[in-house]
């Protein structure tokens, strides 16, 4: 059955997904990598995959849904092997129904048996399926993950040296990528040029094994220690000789996401030195200075919401407190709701408490409005809990700009901050009040340099080139600036 997702989607982008990888000789990894996917479920709830090598044979289990529905005690018993990789997933390519567009996705071409996980988009993945396809080379998937692992393959069949086949690959994909990689006797990981997606390295206790994985709090969970961040453009290799690095590609421009920042990433991870949740405190901070307003009460919108609005009240001197309560198990599972449940929309994820909220006026802080449908039925579910005022900040810019990169904001007419002024979302939404984030409050926030960010969703300055056609599929107007 086709998973459900409430009946309109998010005012938030939607994720991006998570990779793990493991090599650890003497373990059994899949237990190892079953949690680091479990810390990742954020980034992806459509799928989750694992696979794993012993040395001499790969096994693989995906499925479509949560990483505790795909995965059982029996699963996990039967995937025996000290080198893994995993993944969960949220589709910016390929159709989210498929069992075969979940990953880790397997190449065998030869002698050679790869497994990949991605985290990103490429966008040039048209013409390399189409030149592979001229080689008589056949596709199951509609992914560009399954393009890349194919790639790589035809290179190493060539180059007779796994290596080489990455180097070689990397060279001609275009886009974002962070992945983990795998065959019968290695661990591998490697990162695009800018750096687009994240992507740390960490090692096991005792320095009994490497764990690669999307973030920090990955490491955490299996008890392994951040060593550095994978290097844009880097090509890690972890086997019996220990950890090979070398630059495949050559690296441009730093341009990790801002999104990581603003709302992917969880608050407990680290970039650039801090924690999210830190970096979020002081959007809310800087929000409330650029953007006071009287108030009785601030209120974050769970999760990613909760981090800012803790600092929006310590530098207003407005209190905080718990609005919005959060359904967290009902967001997406595999049983329909009834017509008459579908009718009570965000009420099924987030639901008001009217004790808190009666008689007084809000401020609702939220990491960003894409497209303004859930933030207008959240402030009239607000009203009707008694708040007598609801303002509105959001600790991001508008988004103005569709994402290339493995981020699934749409076309750029379905943007409202594209076709809408701050005014026009106001009224739209029916906030007292709303306020955005500057571009530059919001970089001074993480403490690290303008120039080491993708910000084309809010700027339209997109670090990698996009070729013609892929803009055409999704963006619907001209530049405007």
């Amino acid at each position: 059955m086709e998973p459900w997702i409430l009946s309109e989607r998010a005012d938030a982008p939607e994720e991006a997904c998570g990779v793990f990888g493991v090599y650890a000789p003497g373990e059994q990894v899949s237990r190892l990598i079953y949690f680091g996917l479990h810390a990742l479920q954020h980034r992806g709830q459509e799928s989750a995959g694992i696979a794993v090598a012993d040395g001499h044979t790969m096994t693989l289990r995906k499925e479509l849904g949560l990483v505790p529905q795909v995965f059982k005690e029996s699963d996990l018993e039967t995937l025996d092997g000290h080198i893994g990789i995993g993944h969960t997933r949220y589709s910016t390519t390929g159709s989210s129904t498929s069992w075969e567009n979940a990953q880790p996705m397997l190449s065998s071409i030869g002698p050679n048996t790869i497994a990949l996980a991605h985290n990103g988009n490429l966008v040039n993945t048209v013409v390399l399926r189409d030149k592979l396809r001229s080689k008589g080379i056949r596709f199951r998937s509609t992914t560009d993950s399954e393009v890349m692992a194919t790639l790589i393959n035809h290179f190493t069949q060539e180059h007779h040296a796994i290596r080489g086949g990455i180097r070689e690959a990397m060279k001609l994909i275009t886009g974002a990528y962070a992945v983990v990689m795998m065959s019968e006797e290695a661990l591998y990981a490697f990162r695009d040029p800018n750096g687009v997606r994240p992507l740390v390295l960490g090692t096991l206790p005792d320095e009994t094994g490497w764990v690669v994985a999307s973030e920090t709090c990955a490491l955490d969970i299996v008890g392994a220690t951040f060593v550095r961040d994978v290097a844009p453009g880097e090509l890690i290799k972890i086997s019996s000789a220990g950890v090979e690095s070398e630059q495949a590609v050559e690296p441009g421009r730093c341009a990790l996401c801002m999104f990581e920042f603003v709302y992917f990433a969880r608050p407990d991870s680290e970039m650039h030195g801090c924690t999210l949740y830190e970096a979020r405190q002081r959007m809310g901070a800087a929000i409330a200075r650029s953007a006071p307003v009287e108030a009785d009460l601030v209120i974050g919108v769970p999760d990613s919401g909760t981090p800012a609005a803790t600092g929006y009240a310590q530098e207003s001197g407005i209190p905080f407190g718990e609005g919005l309560a959060k359904n967290r198990y009902v967001g997406r599972t595999f049983i329909s709701p009834s017509q008459m449940l579908r009718q009570q929309g965000i009420r099924l994820k987030l639901n008001p408490m009217k004790h808190a909220l009666a008689g007084k006026r809000i401020v609702v802080v939220d990491d960003s409005i894409v497209r303004g449908n859930t933030t207008r039925k959240l402030i009239a579910l607000l009203r009707e809990a008694g708040a007598t005022e609801v303002h509105m900040r959001i600790t991001s810019p508008p988004v103005k700009w569709p994402c290339f990169y493995g981020i699934d904001t749409d076309t750029q007419e379905q943007l409202i901050g594209a076709m809408k002024s701050v005014e026009e979302i106001r009224q739209h939404v029916g906030a007292d009040s709303l306020a955005y984030l500057s571009i530059e409050d919001m970089v001074a926030a993480t403490e690290a340099p303008a120039d080491t960010y993708c910000l084309a969703c809010f700027n339209g300055d997109y670090p990698i080139d996009i070729p013609e056609s892929v803009r055409r599929g999704k963006m619907a107007l001209e530049p405007s600036c």
